[in-house]
């Protein structure tokens, strides 16, 4: 599985953490920044994590700023993108399990870094159950494909 990761500065330090998380699980990280700790704008890393995985270029995206919620916003506004904001290891399952999201965001200033990666950790390694769900997400990408 190829992951898109992209944090802002508030976000930057637990990037790292999970970084680590995804190739421990023997996936493909493919970083697009930040690298810094110098005030930058969110949508500039959101967009990009998005776009790689309506693409197909990625096949999952996690994003992190300071409450997660920007980047979230931002994300969902790519066609294609479920992007979930995510503080708690249930919700992490559940979105996963139930939505198929296909974009994580966390806010680092919310969460701790051991509990970001085990938030990440579950979220990567839950599969979409589909069943009775399929009908409420293909709701959404109907809704998107005639926007």
């Amino acid at each position: 599985m190829r992951v898109a990761i992209g944090a802002d500065h508030a976000g930057v330090n637990i990037k790292e953490d999970i970084i680590h998380i995804i190739k421990e699980l023997g996936m493909d990280a493919i970083d697009l920044g930040c690298d810094c700790n110098e005030s930058v704008d969110y949508p500039d890393y959101a967009i990009p994590v998005a776009e790689k995985v309506a693409s197909g270029e990625a096949d999952r995206g996690i994003l992190i700023c300071g409450t997660g919620i920007g980047m979230s916003i931002a994300a969902n506004k790519v066609s294609g993108i479920r992007c979930a904001l995510v503080h708690d290891l249930f919700s992490a399952k559940a979105t996963r399990l139930h939505n198929d999201s296909n974009v994580l965001a966390m806010g680092e200033r919310i969460i701790g870094p051991g509990l970001a990666s085990e938030i990440a950790k579950v979220w990567l390694e839950t599969e979409y159950e589909a069943g009775r769900h399929a009908k409420r997400v293909s709701k959404i990408t109907e809704y998107e494909a005639r926007a």
